[in-house]
Order: structure tokens, then sequence, then C-alpha cells
């Protein structure tokens, strides 16, 4: 398949004559466009952009590069920069953690410590040069963004440093992360890329799951949101992901309502000096009740921003997105849809099917 470009513009598409449920119909006009939260496992980067642009490239404004290999790990794959960092020794993490990675522990002084390096940039920038290709080929479509999702210095410490290290280590990872984007936005033109940042241990923070690190655990995490977006050049699109975790498909905490979430949302958008070009947030898929997105009422955010419901989930298909689409609908008219997570930790053979599912349910964002 061949994609000719076309201005990134929302079109209105006709209803379907065959549609069995007129207020299907309905409800899927609404949702406008999709969102892939990241990673994809298919075999490399170039298999991601060919299958997800022949499926659902004219539904998304952005595509990611899978995150396959080794990288399908999410944040822990990045843990053999601490095993090869001077000063870290590794150690078991506490009984009954989320996740079984061995944690980092400082044992040197803090302003001694150099982190090697993570990977971000060396793994942005190749997977740019695939995706230039292709798109130049017209085998990507043209108003697609590069996608290039990052965990937040939060989901670093929190999963791969013990508790007591945490606030030692951080002015270090901020400090290669920062070289690490830097290196990205200078290789990549900003106008083709688009990073979005992965918010799930901080969520966690936020609801008392996992302790602070810092003295303030709310204002904390903004403080650290905000610095991270405002570091990006203001041409480069800056996203949120807001996440519970899906570690062996399950959540660390199951959210009560998304009130979390747009409580985050909203502090987000009041302290960053920047626009925010989308935030993503999870819907579980025993949520189709009013009273799980009745917090959206309350929703203050840029007019610029997108809103994503995670709200697509392969077990339960069409039937099961277009519920929750109605009842989100009876709060917010204008969103988009997603899954709750990457689909990094899935079969491959279900992706197909979800992608599917994907374009049954959103609006293409171009025509």
């Amino acid at each position: 398949m061949l994609f000719h470009d076309n201005p990134p513009t929302i079109g209105v598409k006709r209803m379907n004559k065959n549609s069995a449920d007129p207020q299907d119909a309905a409800a899927k006009s609404l949702v406008s466009g999709a969102h892939l939260v990241g990673s994809v496992p298919l075999s490399n980067n170039s298999e991601v952009f060919l299958t997800v642009s022949a499926a659902i490239g004219r539904h998304l404004r952005r595509i990611s590069d899978g995150e396959t290999g080794t990288r399908s790990r999410w944040n822990s794959w990045t843990a053999p920069s601490y095993e090869h960092t001077r000063g870290l020794e590794l150690v078991e993490p506490p009984s009954g953690s989320y996740t079984p990675w061995r944690q980092a522990k400082i044992v040197i002084d803090p302003k001694d410590l150099v982190l090697a390096p993570l990977g971000f940039s060396d793994a942005a920038i190749e997977s740019y040069g695939v995706f230039s290709s292709l798109k130049k080929s017209g085998k990507i479509p043209g108003h697609l963004r590069f996608q290039v999702c990052l965990p937040s210095p939060i989901a670093a410490m929190i999963i791969l440093i013990e508790q007591n290290s945490r606030a030692a280590v951080e002015p270090a990872h901020v400090t290669r992360l920062t070289q690490e984007i830097n290196e990205i936005v200078e290789a990549i033109p900003n106008q083709e890329l688009a990073i979005q940042w992965d918010v799930c241990q901080d969520v966690g923070i936020w609801e008392g799951y996992y302790p602070a690190y810092f003295p303030d655990a709310k204002s904390g995490v903004i403080e650290r949101l905000k610095a991270r977006a405002e570091s990006i050049p203001e041409e480069v699109e800056v996203g949120f992901h807001l996440c519970y975790g899906d570690f062996k498909h399950k959540h660390f905490l199951e959210p009560q309502d998304l009130g979390v979430a747009t409580d985050i949302a909203n502090a987000l958008a009041a302290s960053i000096n920047r626009t925010i070009n989308w935030i993503h947030m999870p819907v579980p898929i025993d949520r189709d009740d009013f009273e799980y997105f009745a917090p959206l009422g309350n929703l203050n955010v840029q007019s610029e921003t997108e809103i994503y419901l995670g709200l697509i989930h392969y077990d339960d298909g069409v039937e099961g997105a277009s519920r929750r689409i109605k009842a989100a609908q009876k709060v917010i008219k204008n969103f988009g849809a997603a899954t709750e997570c990457g689909f990094g930790r899935r079969a491959p053979e279900t992706i197909a099917p979800l992608l599917d599912l994907h374009a049954a349910i959103t609006r293409p964002v171009i025509y």
C-alpha cells in the first residue's frame, strides 16, 4: 500500500448505511482517531511501521517504532546501564515488589556518579532512519510524526533503583536522559518528531501505592514532569501516557475512577509552559459505568490537547469498546481511542486483529 500526502485535518465520515446499530455508528463518528501507546511485539521497527501504517495509518497522528526486541521490557530494558555504571551495585527487590528486577544501590558519593548510556537516543535515531525512508517511499502516510516513548525519571527510580538510593541517583539519571533527548532532537527534524512521557510509577506515588523519595508527593511528580516537558523544543510534539502498569497484564493498583488521571492532567496543564499535544488515560475492561468517567467533567486542559481514552480491549472487541465509548460520551464528547497500555506483552498473532479493532471504532484523522 502506498500513501500520498494529505493535510492532517479531521474529516467527517459518512455513516455506513449497512450499520446494524445507528447509535454505534454515531458513537464511532465522534471517536476522533486512534493512538498507539508504544510497544508492538513484531520482529523489528520496519515491520511495525509497515503493519501499523497499512492497518490504521490514517487513524493515527503519530507512530512509534514498536520498541521491539530487548526494548519490549519497557523501562527495564535499560537495566544494563545501571549494571555497567561505576558506583552502583545490584541488590534484590523488596518482597512483594510489582516487578522482579534487581535494583541498583549507590555505593559512592552521588556527585561522582556518571550513568552509562541508556540507549534511548541510539534506538530513536536508528528507527527514525527507517521511518524516514519508508515515508519517502510512500509506505507510511505523509502526515504521521515519529513517536519516541520515554519512561519518566520516576519510573526508572522506582523500578530500577533501591528505595534508599533514589534521591541520590536521580540527578545522574536526569543528566544522562537530558543528553539523550538533546541527541534525539538534534538528529531528527523537529516537525516530524513527537515525544511521549510514560507516566506510570508517578501515578503510583500520587495514589500512595509507591513511597515518594521527595518531600511532597504530588508537587514532586508534577515538578519532574514539567521539567522534562519544558526541556523539549516547542516544534516537537509532547504527550503523556498515564498508566497503572501492565506487568503480566495486571495493574499495580486498580483505579477507582479517572479522578487521579484528571487531577494529574489538570496539574500538568496548569504548570507546563508549552503545548501539551495529547494525554492518554487508562480504562479497565470492566469499567463501562458512568461513575468511572465522571471525573472527566472537571478536565481543564489546553484546547490543543488531544485526549485518548484507553478503552480498547482485545478480549471484548468492538462490543466492549462501544459500551465504554457510550459511557465516556456522557461526560466528554471529543476524544480518541487507544488500548490501556502498549502491545509489547501480547502474542504477535493478536496484533493484526487488535489493529483492526482500532480501525473499527475510530474514524480517520485524514481522508
